[in-house]
């Protein structure tokens, strides 16, 4: 069978068109996908990254105020943390001459990865002793947070300000014991 030119020019259009089509089909949209694909997984990627090194950074300017609050006294044993704030409390108001009336601590039931002890403090003096009673809490090296302050007057016109305040400091939780379950089935840390 002889194919006129006309006929010959037709079949090789409508092949290279198929081709052209199979081409796009098979394998131009897919790689042109993948690349749209590639390039947003590589922008999540680049936030991710910096992201990461944003918290190393905030991770090397925080580690010394950190190890200095595990050294200055941050506690492990809930007592002896409510201990330590309460003894820093009186100490703080006698020497700025604050009279206090009430130390109330109020240790959180909540379970969380640093859990706090709050004091209810209550007491009188004047400007100047409530506001060094402030400035020696506000300097601690211990970790603690005036979380809320009421001052009043007691007698119109004169220096003499009651003072209701509420701190709250941190300890480091106990680790938890090992599961004996896990240890007795051959898991990793316990008899096999």
């Amino acid at each position: 069978m002889v194919f006129t030119k006309r006929e010959r020019i037709i079949i090789a259009a409508t092949v290279a068109s198929v081709a052209l089509l199979v081409v796009d089909v098979y394998v131009l949209t897919p790689v042109l996908g993948r690349r749209e694909v590639v390039r947003a997984e590589r922008e999540r990627l680049l936030a991710e990254l910096r992201q990461t090194h944003h918290l190393l950074e905030r991770r090397k300017l925080l580690a010394p105020k950190w190890r200095g609050m595990l050294a200055g006294g941050m506690r492990g044993d809930p007592a002896e943390a409510e201990s330590q704030i309460l003894r820093s409390l009186r100490r703080w108001a006698s020497e700025g001459g604050v009279s206090l009336s009430s130390l109330r601590p109020d240790r959180s039931t909540e379970k969380t990865d640093l859990p706090e002890i709050t004091v209810h403090v209550t007491g009188t003096g004047s400007m100047y002793a409530v506001s060094r009673m402030l400035w020696h809490i506000e300097a601690a090296a211990t970790p603690i947070k005036i979380k809320m302050l009421q001052l009043g007057s007691r007698k119109e016109g004169t220096d003499d300000l009651s003072m209701h305040l509420r701190v709250s400091t941190l300890y480091l939780p106990p680790e938890p014991a090992p599961d004996r379950s896990a240890r007795a089935a051959g898991m990793p840390g316990g008899r096999r």
